[in-house]
């Protein structure tokens, strides 16, 4: 809607660039405020309170606007009900698509997200991770942009060895019940007991007798794990594009060192070989090579991200682990010295999540050790209440929560509330025996202040999304849907609905509002609710 007006206003003063249109704080000041009185100032020496007086009479529209108004240099617009009118009219005839853009520049982006190493289950700090990643995807595609999604699986280092020795260690102790020493490294859960008894099952015991076996129950213990952590992943209704091998694209490593060796970006120092990382902003030189001539993690990553950049996209975005912030300029070097652009690969950071339950802290898993599994909260709560909390906060900020809250049925359960705001929608329509479409037709005239402030809330979504997808702060959206269900609640409860004289109107609005909330829901992974059954 935003840049609708704007063009409007750009068409009646097409001399002057107009900046961007702000909503003014105070509902009673109008829909949209432009400051373009204070960038004209200085070249036509005049102050902005006057620049505004008469801009605003030559934008006056009574087609578009009730009123064009100069107030303390901004100029204020209240839009006409024609107006609103017409765009409630067009969303509810393009329907889902309605917050779609008209033009966008589009880009084609690569969108790394996830990437647990297939070392065990998902747990609660992966999940804020792909729900968030999914989230922006979602968004990204709707606004006509190009994105494929892509989870980068580790399945070459020595996080994956280990699993195998892991299973291995446990099938002898458990299940053969032999005497072991475990390393210092390796990995505990009752997952990995699971792991050894199938393992023993589909090889036999007597393959248990020599550590041969390690490797193949390593590659065999990953494959269980990924097909696990897909499993995960489909609870919360993420799937992915592509699932890229390390030790596929590891096979690049060798060009990789050359590119960089070209680069001047490499040096040997005791027995290692050194990136020059701190050329780009990096506390100090990374090793790639060990002393054994093992590639380090940095080297796979490396060699992955050439590897993106060779598929060219416009820009790549990955989703990383609060604690891998450092890691950014050590990856964004290499990037340079491979002669890329690195300000084309954008990280974004999630935090870990604190979760409760009746203000104690939520049980760990036994079967994942000292981890809270992913599946153990889908399970409790349900998919739609972890996608809505997961995206109700910046991704890069702590996030705590207590999942009882969830089970209340009022305006603290931001989940119920929104869904309560549908489906009360839903059930008008239902008792007076039209469906949506019937909306459509109504035509409206002569809102009141509080009609056309809901009516006009309702069409913001796509504002709201263009601006969550540029941010990259999905929780606009999550706070854009709370504040427009208070909005219908409170009108709901203000207003007799049906059998008033203004019932159509309602309808008509009430139609876009559920619109609104619908689309937004969709876009985060959830389904708007038409009934609200008891304990939702």
């Amino acid at each position: 809607m935003k840049k609708s007006v704007k063009h409007h206003i750009s068409t009646k003063l097409t001399q002057h660039k107009i900046p961007e249109l702000q909503k003014p704080k105070e509902a009673s000041f109008g829909h949209f405020a432009s400051p373009v009185a204070f960038s004209l100032a200085k070249e036509l020496k005049k102050s902005p309170n006057q620049i505004a007086a008469e801009l605003a009479e030559i934008l006056h529209d009574p087609e578009h606007f009730d009123s064009v108004e100069a107030i303390s240099g901004f100029i204020n617009f209240k839009l006409s009900t024609a107006f609103l009118d017409r765009f409630a009219t067009e969303a509810l005839e393009k329907g889902f698509d309605f917050a779609k853009p008209k033009e966008i520049d589009s880009e084609k982006i690569l969108l790394e997200f996830v990437s647990a190493n297939p070392t065990g289950p998902l747990h609660i700090g992966h999940a804020r991770g792909a729900i968030y990643g999914d989230a922006l995807l979602q968004i990204g595609r709707y606004l006509g942009h190009d994105i494929t999604s892509e989870y980068y699986v580790n399945d070459a280092g020595r996080q994956v060895y280990l699993l195998g020795v892991s299973i291995y260690l446990r099938a002898k102790e458990d299940i053969l019940k032999e005497s072991v020493v475990y390393p210092e490294e390796f990995y505990r859960g009752e997952y990995i007991y699971e792991l050894a008894e199938e393992a023993v099952r589909e090889f036999g015991k007597e393959a248990f007798a020599s550590e041969d076996i390690i490797k193949t129950l390593s590659v065999w213990g990953k494959d269980k794990m990924m097909v696990e952590i897909r499993q995960n992943l489909e609870m919360v209704g993420i799937k992915f594009d592509h699932f890229v091998s390390e030790k596929e694209v590891f096979g690049g490593w060798e060009k990789a060192k050359t590119k960089l060796d070209e680069h001047s970006a490499l040096y040997e120092k005791d027995g290692k070989i050194w990136l020059r990382t701190t050329e780009h902003k990096d506390e100090k030189d990374r090793v790639v090579v060990r002393e054994n001539g093992e590639p380090t993690y940095l080297a796979g990553d490396i060699t992955y991200h050439k590897d993106k950049f060779e598929r060219v996209f416009d820009r790549y975005i990955n989703i990383w682990g609060a604690d891998h912030h450092g890691y950014i300029s050590r990856v964004k070097s290499a990037i340079e010295f491979l002669g890329y652009d690195s300000s084309r690969l954008e990280v974004l950071l999630s935090q870990m999540v604190a979760l409760l339950k009746g203000g104690e802290p939520y049980k760990m898993s036994k079967r994942a050790g000292n981890f809270i599994l992913m599946k153990d909260v889908v399970e409790d709560i349900g998919s739609d209440a972890l996608r809505f909390v997961f995206l109700s906060k910046k991704s890069d900020t702590h996030l705590e929560f207590d999942v009882s809250d969830l089970n209340k049925e009022d305006s603290t359960n931001p989940v119920f509330y929104i869904n309560y705001a549908h489906a009360r929608i839903c059930s008008l329509f239902e008792k007076r025996g039209v469906a949506f479409e019937y909306a459509k037709e109504i035509k409206l005239s002569h809102l009141t202040d509080d009609e056309k402030e809901l009516l006009f809330s309702s069409m913001l979504l796509g504002d709201v999304l263009e601006d969550a997808f540029v941010t990259r702060d999905v929780q606009k959206i999550t706070e854009y849907l709370k504040g427009l269900a208070n909005r219908l609640h409170r009108f709901y409860t203000e207003n007799r609905i049906l059998g008033s004289e203004r019932e159509d109107v309602y309808l008509k609005i009430f139609a876009v509002v559920a619109l609104s909330l619908r689309v937004g829901l969709k876009l985060l992974g959830i389904e708007a609710k038409e009934k609200m059954q008891r304990g939702e």
